[in-house]
């Protein structure tokens, strides 16, 4: 077997120091992009990388759950937020594609992406919502979104106040695949030499 090596030290638990939120989207495999081993990180995929708002509503939360578990019990060190070039999401949230379908229609996807109506509306007053620079804003603004989301967090809130934790911001882009990574300062990103 390939890598018997590493699933045999996988095998006694895990200690990653990285928690990567990413897209669904099959194009985009952190583990490829980032060349990682088994183990290395905590990876959660989900519809365009999004992370919803700290809540404590009765229902199923998956995204939470998987934080929660990534900052209180694995203790990582940082968790990067990477949204990817022509996502599909993303472009949804943007045109508004599936507004009013009825759930397993098309429905739990639109739900998800209205985490980013916010974003929408100065991205569609600019650029409008069918130019591929819209896109690209949309793509960007939904990392952005998750970062402030994943800041109402407290455990998150508290640990990147004391410095334990770190936020990053990603995107990569299929078209030339190249990673670029957000400028803190000025939250622009920038291709990763």
């Amino acid at each position: 077997m390939a890598n018997h090596d590493r699933w045999e030290a996988a095998r006694v638990g895990q200690e990653p120091q990285v928690m990567i939120i990413a897209c669904a989207d099959s194009r985009v495999d952190p583990s490829q992009i980032f060349d990682m081993a088994p183990g290395e990180a905590f990876v959660v995929r989900n519809i365009a990388a999004l992370v919803p708002p700290f809540e404590t509503t009765a229902g199923l939360h998956g995204v939470s759950a998987a934080l929660e578990f990534a900052v209180q019990v694995l203790e990582v060190k940082e968790i990067v937020v990477m949204g990817h070039g022509m996502c599909g999401g993303c472009k949804a949230a943007l045109t508004q594609d599936l507004q009013g379908a009825e759930p397993g229609e098309g429905g739990f996807i639109a739900n998800w992406i209205g985490l980013l109506d916010e974003a929408r509306e100065p991205i569609a007053a600019e650029l409008g919502t069918t130019s591929r620079e819209a896109e690209r804003a949309m793509e960007h603004a939904g990392v952005r979104v998750s970062l402030d989301n994943l800041r109402t967090f407290p455990c998150i809130r508290r640990k990147e106040r004391e410095g334990k934790l770190k936020l990053r911001g990603a995107f990569f882009a299929i078209s030339d695949g190249l990673l670029h990574v957000m400028d803190e300062a000025t939250n622009e990103f920038s291709p990763v030499e």
